[in-house]
C-alpha cells in the first residue's frame, strides 16, 4: 500500500500542539503516530473480524502483514508468522519477525501464571524438553518458566505430566495443541479441541512495526521488498528467494512488468532436490524512481521432481487461465 498523502501534519512540530512539552519530553517522533495508527488499525480490524464471524456464525482466523510507505519511509506491520524482507545487490534484510508460540514463549506464559484459570486446569504452563509420562515422577529435570530465559531443574510433580502450554519444536511447535502462531486476527471463538478452553485470549492481534528509512538507504531499481506468509517461507529461505529475484530483474531491464512477473529456470536448475508440487502467493513491491509504486501479486509454482530441466514460474494471477511451466 502506497500512501500518496498523509491522512494528517506529521511535521514534527505539530505532533500535539496542545502539549507540546510532553512531545518533547516523552522524545514523540512523527513515525510514532504512524506506529500507533497502524497498531490500532490492527486492532480494530481484529474486533469487526469476531464481531462478523459472530453475526454470521463462522470461524476463522489468519495473519497479517501490512507495508505502508509515507514521507520517505516504509513501515512494515506484522502480526503472525508472514515475513518481508528487502533484497539490495549485496543484502538481504529482513524486515519482520514472525510471532510463534516458541518466539513468544515467555508473554504466553506469563499470561498463564497471572490467570491460570485460562487453561482450566488441563495444561502445564512449564515447558519441558519432552513430554513428560507416569514413569518421570519424582525425576530431575530441565524446565523453563515465564521468568526465566534460561534452563533450570525440578522434580517432577503430577501436574507436570500435563499437557504442555507450548508443545514441540520449530514449525511442529503448537500453542495449546493446537495453533502454530502466536499473533493474528480472528478466531474469537476457536477452542482446544473436545474442550471449552479458548485461544483467543492466548492470541495477540497487535503487530511489531518496523520502520525503514528509504530516503538514507539508496536505493535501486533492483532493490525490492519481497512480502510471503508462510507458504513460501517454509519451503525457501530468505537468501533463495533473493537469489531468484536477483537472477532475473538485471536482465529485464525493458520490461514494465519486471516486478511483478518472472522465470526463474537457471535458478530452479542448480537447486538438485525434490520439490513437491506447490502453489504460494508473494507480493514484491520496488521503487520506481525512489517511490514505492511498483508491485504486483506473485505466484509461485513449483513442478520440480528431481531432475534439472524442469523449471519454477511466477506469473501474474488473472481472470483467464494461465500456462505455468511444470
Amino acid at each position: 500500500m502506497v500512501a500518496l498523502q498523509p491522512p494528517m501534519h506529521l511535521s514534527g512540530r505539530c505532533v500535539c500542539p496542545s502539549d507540546p512539552q510532553f512531545v518533547e519530553e516523552k522524545g514523540i517522533r512523527a513515525e510514532d503516530l504512524v506506529i500507533g495508527a497502524l497498531e490500532n488499525a490492527f486492532q480494530e480490524c481484529d474486533e469487526v473480524i469476531g464481531r462478523e464471524l459472530e453475526a454470521s456464525g463462522q470461524v476463522g482466523g489468519c495473519t497479517a502483514l501490512v507495508a505502508v510507505f509515507l514521507q520517505g519511509k516504509l513501515y512494515v506491520a506484522n502480526a503472525g508468522d508472514s515475513r518481508a524482507i528487502l533484497v539490495r545487490k549485496d543484502e538481504v534484510r529482513p524486515l519482520s519477525s514472525e510471532f510463534t508460540p516458541e518466539t513468544e514463549r515467555q508473554r504466553i506464559q506469563q499470561l498463564a501464571f497471572v490467570y491460570p484459570e485460562l487453561l482450566a486446569g488441563e495444561f502445564t504452563r512449564l515447558e519441558f524438553p519432552r513430554r513428560l509420562k507416569g514413569d518421570d515422577l519424582g525425576q530431575k529435570v530441565l524446565f523453563r518458566d515465564h521468568h526465566m530465559r534460561g534452563w533450570s531443574y525440578k522434580c517432577v510433580e503430577k501436574s507436570d505430566l500435563k499437557y504442555p502450554l507450548i508443545h514441540g519444536q520449530g514449525r511442529q511447535a503448537r500453542l495449546l495443541g493446537t495453533l502454530a502462531v502466536s499473533r493474528g486476527l480472528g478466531d474469537h471463538q476457536l477452542r482446544v479441541l473436545d474442550t471449552n478452553i479458548q485461544l483467543k485470549p492466548f492470541l495477540l492481534s497487535v503487530p511489531q512495526v518496523t520502520v525503514l528509512d528509504v530516503d538514507q538507504l539508496e536505493l535501486q531499481e533492483e532493490d525490492v521488498v519481497v512480502m510471503a506468509t508462510d507458504g513460501l517461507w517454509d519451503v525457501l529461505s530468505n537468501e533463495q528467494v533473493a537469489r531468484l529475484v536477483r537472477s532475473f530483474l538485471p536482465g529485464n531491464q525493458e520490461d514494465p512488468h519486471r516486478y511483478c512477473s518472472f522465470w526463474g529456470p537457471a535458478w530452479c536448475q542448480q537447486q538438485h532436490q525434490e520439490v513437491v508440487m506447490a502453489e504460494k502467493t508473494a507480493l514484491m513491491m520496488s521503487p520506481a524512481q525512489g517511490r514505492w509504486s511498483e508491485w504486483g501479486c506473485l505466484k509461485l509454482l513449483w513442478g520440480v521432481t528431481g531432475g534439472p530441466s524442469k523449471s519454477l514460474g511466477l506469473e501474474i494471477p488473472t481472470v483467464q487461465p494461465v500456462a505455468l511451466p511444470c
